[in-house]
């Protein structure tokens, strides 16, 4: 595909122009980041190395902090980086990269959460046929499958940028390249980019939300039926899931299912999903589940013993 564009380059406006602000940014974001990956890789080496995280549950918890990790990596270091410099741009090409990695591991976050209620689903509704219905060969399909999916999304969003022509003004009004303030950019009629844009990560966003929120609301129903321990164990996994979909898609939700206008507090919503939602992901997963949470002593006791014997 020719790229019809005369502009090479664009000008990120950030968060905010103020100097003292922009060192505020610069540190918060900063904590913010390390944050996530402190707690995402600290989950991932967990269950990499304990034979008791090896259910489908943890499987896809694996793929969930790998896609946290990637997703906030794909915006947080150019956001904090950009908050220490004066003027910063970014290249057509890194703009496109941005956009393909934030939509890529973004869909492919909601595929894994979707697959998590799947499993959450089979385990608490069809506990006898649980190991049938989700063995190993299973899950890896399903994670490639949600993989494949995220790979055709995103390239979809690539075509859509691909496709407008860029020859007047480069300055986007936001702290990372995304289609929506793109369009605006844009010397040309975006009506039908918008169109594939909402129908596309929009329809994304509202049928997974109502899928997940629809399948959690059958799987707190089928609850009545079990023990009183088994209800609370249960009932403790669903509220971790729904709290974490709840504040990845209510954002993803505003920002993706409206026309291509952009409000005040676009930015400060982004940032909620974008950096906000990756941190919370591990706190949320390992405060609320006991069988990490003991995983991580034994790593970490493991870790110290062996520290003392050298």
């Amino acid at each position: 595909m020719q790229l019809n564009h005369n502009v090479t380059e664009f000008i990120l406006l950030g968060l905010t122009q103020d100097p003292v602000r922009k060192k505020i940014v610069f540190v918060t974001f900063l904590i913010f980041y390390l944050g996530t990956l402190l707690g995402s890789l600290l989950i991932i080496t967990t269950i990499k190395t304990s034979q008791a995280l090896e259910s489908p549950m943890y499987f896809f918890l694996f793929h969930l902090s790998l896609s946290d990790t990637c997703f906030s990596t794909s915006i947080a270091p150019r956001m904090i980086v950009d908050a220490l410099l004066k003027n910063t741009t970014i290249s057509f090409s890194e703009c496109i990269i941005q956009i393909f990695s934030l939509h890529f591991f973004g869909c492919l976050e909601i595929f894994i959460l979707i697959l998590m209620a799947v499993d959450r689903y089979v385990a608490i509704c069809k506990p006898l046929h649980y190991m049938t219905i989700m063995s190993l060969q299973v899950c890896g399909a399903l994670v490639a499958v949600a993989w494949v999916g995220s790979c055709v999304h995103s390239s979809a969003q690539i075509i859509l940028a691909l496709s407008l022509p860029f020859c007047g003004p480069n300055v986007i009004d936001h702290y990372f390249c995304d289609l929506q303030p793109l369009l605006k950019l844009a010397c040309a009629d975006t009506y039908l980019v918008n169109l594939l844009l909402v129908s596309n990560s929009g329809a994304i966003c509202m049928v997974s939300f109502v899928m997940l929120m629809f399948s959690y609301v059958i799987i707190l129903y089928s609850l009545r039926n079990h023990s009183a321990e088994g209800r609370r164990k249960a009932l403790s996994t669903c509220i971790s899931h729904i709290i974490v979909v709840i504040l990845f898609f209510g954002p993803c939700i505003f920002i993706y299912t409206r026309p291509a206008s952009t409000f005040p507090m676009d930015k400060m919503i982004a940032v909620f999903y974008t950096i906000g939602t990756p941190l919370f992901n591990p706190l949320i997963y390992t405060l609320r589940n006991a069988e990490v949470k003991n995983s991580m002593r034994k790593l970490w006791s493991k870790k110290l013993i062996s520290d003392d014997k050298r």
